[in-house]
């Protein structure tokens, strides 16, 4: 995979890209305010969204099932919104001044004002789904929005406890990511009116993709920051324990386990722990058994897809999962 020719957005985007041209002018619609102090929030906010990942999945998966139209726009800047809705809130808890190497909303407008433009968004995005009769799609989103704080309250519990073990890792990861890149699948094929079976088999995709996603993640947690812009190590900074990691802690014998969660434990106190922990994965192939596992997802989310007749609009699926595994950051 390391030889292919690198895959990018715009291949992805290709089928559809007149499409993601009417969405872009359909999603800055719905955010515009006639006061000046919001719109410049919501402007900012518009102008630094990141590859919008899921609202492509949606319209893929439209396009997969009928005719791309105002629902898919709808169901799309649901799931895109809610996600920057929360990406602004989670700024503020972390207390985090950048976002996407930019400075976060938090960072230029303060925290109360970051909260409140989040609820915004929310409301906003609700308020014209409703409106516009939305509520199929509205449930499918909503009943992923209560998975993903439920998996980020249970890794809160894990952060403090260091007691992780796989099937709490999977129970996480499902709910913080893979949960919402299921609605988006299911969604975009709501919004076409295809029927309960592809419904659920594009939920499925986006399920699978999600856990793959969410593990190519935490191999990216330990490259280097000039490739991801993050630091290295940021998750076993803040003491949590994700695949690479839990795959070492698994083969440890009893005394290598406690010296790494020792490490671990005690890394806020002294951060030269993170290069040990980094070093320790490594040798202990924690790295390759992640890439393995996030291949076998991937693989599984394929799997959904096939039946389907070939079409541009499959390929670029089809690439869409590749290209989770394939980005650098």
């Amino acid at each position: 995979m390391e030889n292919a020719p690198k895959i990018t957005l715009e291949q992805i985007q290709a089928p559809i890209a007149d499409r993601i041209r009417s969405y872009e002018r359909y999603i800055a619609s719905i955010l515009h305010s006639d006061n000046a102090y919001v719109g410049s929030i919501s402007d900012y906010i518009l102008g630094n969204r990141g590859k919008q990942l899921r609202p492509l999945l949606v319209l893929l998966s439209a396009a997969l099932h009928g005719e791309i139209g105002q629902r898919s726009y709808m169901g799309a800047s649901l799931v895109e919104m809610i996600h920057t809705a929360s990406l602004i809130h989670d700024d503020v808890v972390d207390e985090a001044y950048v976002r996407r190497g930019k400075p976060s909303v938090n960072a230029l407008w303060h925290a109360r004002t970051a909260v409140l433009i989040g609820d915004y968004i929310f409301a906003r995005t609700y308020h014209v789904c409703l409106q516009n009769k939305g509520w199929d799609m509205l449930t499918e989103v909503t009943r992923s929005i209560h998975e993903v704080c439920e998996g980020e309250l249970i890794q809160t519990e894990q952060t403090e406890k260091l007691a992780m073990t796989r099937e709490i890792y999977y129970d996480i990861i499902y709910k913080k990511t893979a949960a919402l890149l299921g609605a988006c699948g299911a969604t975009g094929a709501i919004s076409v009116g295809a029927d309960e079976e592809h419904v659920n088999r594009m939920r499925e995709f986006g399920n699978n993709l999600g856990v793959a996603f969410q593990i190519k993640d935490d191999i990216l947690d330990y490259s280097p920051m000039e490739v991801t812009g993050k630091p290295t190590g940021g998750d076993m900074r803040e003491r949590k324990i994700t695949l690479p990691l839990l795959y070492v802690l698994e083969q440890s014998t009893p005394a290598e386990r406690d010296l790494l969660l020792a490490k671990l434990s005690d890394v806020r106190n002294s951060p030269d722990h993170v290069e040990y922990l980094c070093r320790a994965v490594e040798r202990g192939g924690g790295l390759d058994h992640a890439r393995q596992c996030m291949a076998e997802y991937r693989d599984k989310a394929l799997a959904f897809l096939d039946g389907y007749p070939d079409s541009d609009v499959l390929r670029s699926l089809r690439l869409f999962a590749d290209f989770v595994l394939s980005r650098d950051k």
